[in-house]
């Protein structure tokens, strides 16, 4: 094996130094949603089989889907499913070779926090 002396080696940049960008936190931001929207999906498959088998297991779902903390579940499920949306819409763009320098890629980043919010806000008011 090459003798490879391991101490003259550059450090890697450390999460100290590094400066978050806004294209990363979106992509991370898309993650989150989708394993977010994931939790939520099992909620409403546990509303469909709870309507499908009694009475008294319907009321005990849906009565926590009607509540406070229920609706804000599912507010912050429709924000997530509008970015994580609006993530996908991205990357086609990208896919496609448009908008790929920089200062486009942040706009959009930032563009797909705030079209996710209006989109919502409207969504809300609509239902």
């Amino acid at each position: 094996m090459a003798d490879v002396n391991r101490g003259n080696r550059p450090l890697s940049p450390h999460l100290s130094i590094y400066r978050p960008q806004m294209t990363s936190a979106s992509s991370i931001m898309v993650r989150i949603s989708g394993i977010g929207l994931l939790g939520v999906a099992l909620f409403v498959v546990w509303w469909l089989v709870a309507a499908a088998t009694s009475e008294s297991a319907f009321a005990g779902i849906d009565g926590f889907m009607r509540s406070w903390f229920g609706g804000l579940l599912l507010t912050a499920a429709t924000w997530g499913l509008w970015y994580h949306t609006l993530g996908r819409l991205r990357h086609v763009i990208w896919d496609l070779g448009y908008c790929m320098d920089v200062k486009t890629s942040e706009r959009m980043g930032l563009g797909m926090f705030v079209g996710a919010t209006v989109l919502t806000i409207i969504t809300v008011i609509a239902v």
